[in-house]
């Protein structure tokens, strides 16, 4: 019995020291050093590169959340709205992703590096989990982005804000608490998404049959943020959906998200299938989002610290 506890706790200081180099968290206590700035560097990047090119079915899939309109209804009320209209309220999402990801890989790895060095016996799967939730927890600072894009990709608003900084405006003279309507969702939404994202890439891509070269790791890294993207947008879809209808309001009550859940599933008819609307947009926005995410997030990482993978 005690040869066997004596070998998990040789297991867990394993797990700790190959997360620690794995992350490059083995190195000192500093967390501003120049290779501790590859998180929130490589994060922003693969951002931007994200955020161009999915911004259009991001926006159909809003309409279809909002109003439970069917697919071809969306895309022809866009169709209807023309070019003019297609990236209105791109600079929010834009700025509001790339930081948000910039902090999430960033944090995910100060957070990391100071749980590793402060606890050097915690299991890998904790540390990562631990690390995920804060860094979910802190990206929660950025709602206001979201609010205002929420605001703009809606139809009704459109005589209402001249673009994003009229909005800012706007929102300001509802009190300060309106940037953050529907915060409490989004810090569930994040804290757990980020806990199964930092816990899984790897395992699924470990998972992937091996391949070779860089074009080899980019397709896995490709594959595991896909899988998790289609995954995670699926299981927090109705979450979303409550979270849209709360920050599509402006001035008013603030309404609890159990409340609001249960307003728009009496909206809906009290059909389930209906709370999913929009899901199938949702994945495969997920899929192809998350799939670039996390390939051009683990590209940049090699192309711009190399010595991070040596070390």
């Amino acid at each position: 019995m005690s040869g066997e506890s004596s070998q998990r706790d040789t297991d867990f200081v394993y797990d700790a020291a190959r997360l620690r180099i794995e992350n490059g968290w083995n190195k000192p206590h500093n967390i501003y050093g120049r290779d501790d700035m590859q998180g929130f560097v490589c994060g922003w990047g693969a951002a931007v590169i994200n955020t161009v090119v999915t911004f259009p079915v991001n926006k159909l899939m809003f309409r279809q959340q909002l109003h439970g309109m069917r697919l071809h209804k969306a895309f022809h009320q866009m169709q209807s709205e023309g070019l003019r209209h297609l990236y209105r309220g791109l600079l929010p999402p834009f700025l509001q992703k790339t930081f948000s990801l910039s902090l999430m890989f960033g944090l995910y790895d100060v957070y990391g590096k100071l749980l590793t060095h402060s606890f050097p016996n915690m299991q890998k799967p904790v540390v990562q989990a631990f690390a995920g939730i804060g860094a979910g927890f802190s990206e929660a600072i950025l709602t206001p982005f979201e609010r205002l894009q929420t605001l703009l990709q809606d139809h009704r608003y459109h005589n209402h804000f001249n673009n994003t900084f009229d909005a800012f405006k706007t929102v300001r003279t509802y009190g300060f608490a309106e940037y953050y309507r529907g915060v409490s969702v989004i810090l569930i939404r994040n804290g757990l998404s980020n806990a199964v994202f930092f816990n899984m890439r790897g395992r699924i891509k470990d998972a992937l049959p091996a391949t070779d070269g860089q074009m080899g790791n980019f397709f896995e890294d490709f594959v595991s943020g896909a899988v998790l993207g289609a995954l995670l947008s699926t299981l927090f879809f109705p979450l979303n959906v409550t979270k849209t209808a709360m920050q599509a309001r402006l001035g008013g009550e603030f309404i609890s998200p159990g409340k609001m859940f249960v307003i728009v599933y009496e909206t809906r008819g009290r059909n389930w299938k209906k709370m999913f609307r929009g899901v199938h947009l949702s994945y495969s926005r997920a899929m192809i989002s998350w799939g670039i995410i996390n390939a051009s997030y683990e590209l940049l990482r090699t192309l711009l610290f190399p010595q991070s993978k040596e070390d």
